[in-house]
């Protein structure tokens, strides 16, 4: 299918670099274009493509000597020239103007997921294709994305983990191609910037776990969001509904088989809910009860409900939920998502970095289920932090605000009735919550931004965070 097209890649990170290397792979001939003069995949796509060339200025209409060429510089629509198929990166934009006339000149826009999604139909004409689970959703995709693979690993399957959560799915695919052996099932985590350029994947399950405000710089509104989201649902699988998020159960189609998970209990065989057992919360598969939820590794009801939707997606797959009770137990979750790293005096300290937005601070706040000191604030991102205020109101016995929308915050949070100071920064963050928290409590660092404003990513901001908790120990 890709054999002599002549292809564009925009953008040159992960995912651009598994496209470019698999078009490669296929006999295309590619153009790789990126506004970087070195960007960090360059060199070792280089080392692994036969008779490479590159160039900062200018394009040159590709020819029969060459199979792939590197080109620098601001996007212009000369980069079209010749070009069959145009694939765009994940965190560019639809709306760049190269995209645009691309379309207008009926060159197909598509994504490395796409890609994917054709490699595994030609596959299907050769061998058995395995099975695609699909995840995406505003918060607790990585996590469910990586416990649905433990769970099915832990029961014998041979699994790819892939896409947003890395590697990239095409780096997967390659790769087991490579060893000899595709997997008997695919994992897939996806975002709403990798749905938009995807068109044909029809997993066999597939999930949106909820939706909250986030990337509302890249789409017109939450209800735009939430449709990119739905793309996830294509094809004629199984569809895993949250029942409690109004935004997910409106994705529900029509004759289309649905299981549903949710914090309440299920109502029906199929469904996963929490109930109470002789005086425990269990989780439970319609009236057969799996585990006691404090038998989870992983903290607070928010990723009880990860758990759920890991095990519904299993089970859409025909295993029984029985068969991973055990290795539910042995989850450990995610660095940055509600991670316990220390105990002092009766209060315990949570980093919960990746919370970068709103859905999921509140989420951890609920999640909890004690009273909390919170840290938030950072890059807002244009959010309504209006929807914290309910969880603060309730969960929050005090509010530590950090960073350039700290203020804003403090504004929208005035009314709640809640103490809040400001802080300098981390350290002084640290501080104040260790004064603040009394024993039986929780700090939580959970900043519902980004974290751009003061540091280099959500990673660097848990690093401060906890060296910080470690000073006061």
């Amino acid at each position: 299918m890709l054999a002599n097209k002549h292809v564009l890649v925009l953008g040159l990170g992960e995912s651009g670099f598994a496209a470019a290397l698999w078009c490669c792979r296929q006999g295309a001939r590619v153009r790789v274009a990126d506004t970087r003069t070195a960007p960090p995949y360059l060199a070792v796509l280089q080392q692994r493509v036969a008779t490479p060339r590159s160039g900062i200025q200018g394009v040159q209409s590709p020819g029969t000597n060459w199979q792939f060429e590197f080109i620098a510089g601001e996007f212009d629509k000369s980069l079209l020239v010749g070009i069959d198929i145009l694939v765009l990166s994940p965190g560019l934009s639809g709306g760049l103007m190269v995209v645009i006339h691309a379309r207008a000149a009926g060159i197909p826009v598509i994504g490395e997921i796409e890609l994917f999604a054709q490699g595994l139909r030609e596959l299907a004409g050769t061998k058995s294709v395995a099975p695609v689970i699909a995840i995406t959703g505003t918060n607790g995709k990585t996590t469910t994305t990586a416990l649905t693979g433990h769970l099915l690993a832990a029961i014998g399957q041979r699994v790819g983990v892939a896409g947003n959560i890395s590697p990239a799915a095409l780096t997967a695919l390659m790769e087991f191609q490579d060893n000899g052996a595709l997997p008997d099932v695919w994992v897939l985590e996806l975002s709403s910037f990798q749905l938009e350029t995807t068109e044909s994947l029809a997993p066999s399950a597939a999930t949106v776990l909820n939706i909250s405000d986030d990337h509302l710089d890249r789409y017109i509104d939450l209800n735009d969001y939430a449709s990119t989201k739905a793309r996830v649902f294509q094809g004629d699988g199984v569809q895993v509904i949250n029942r409690q998020d109004s935004r997910v159960k409106r994705m529900m189609l029509a004759g289309r088989k649905a299981m549903s998970f949710g914090l309440d209990a299920p109502t029906n065989s199929s469904d996963f809910g929490l109930q109470e057992v002789a005086g425990s919360l269990w989780i439970m598969q319609g009236e057969q009860a799996l585990l006691p939820v404090d038998e989870l590794a992983m903290s607070g009801l928010h990723n009880a409900a990860n758990a759920m939707a890991a095990l519904a997606l299993c089970c859409a797959l025909g295993f029984d939920a029985t068969r991973f009770v055990p290795a539910l137990k042995s989850f450990k979750g995610l660095p940055h998502r509600v991670e316990k790293i220390a105990e002092m005096d009766g209060v315990d300290w949570y980093d919960d970095s990746k919370g970068t937005n709103v859905g999921a601070t509140v989420a951890a706040l609920e999640g909890l289920q004690r009273k909390v000191v919170v840290i938030l604030g950072g890059d807002g991102k244009g959010q309504d932090f209006s929807y914290l205020t309910k969880a603060v109101k309730r969960h929050a016995r005090a509010v530590v605000l950090i960073g350039r929308d700290g203020p804003l915050i403090e504004k929208t949070l005035v009314n709640c009735g809640v103490l809040m100071e400001s802080a300098s920064d981390m350290s002084d963050a640290v501080k104040r919550a260790k004064k603040l928290a009394q024993r039986g409590d929780a700090v939580l660092l959970s900043p519902a931004c980004a974290s751009y404003d003061m540091y280099r990513n959500y990673e660097h901001r848990a690093q401060v965070f906890v060296a910080a908790v470690k000073e006061l120990s």
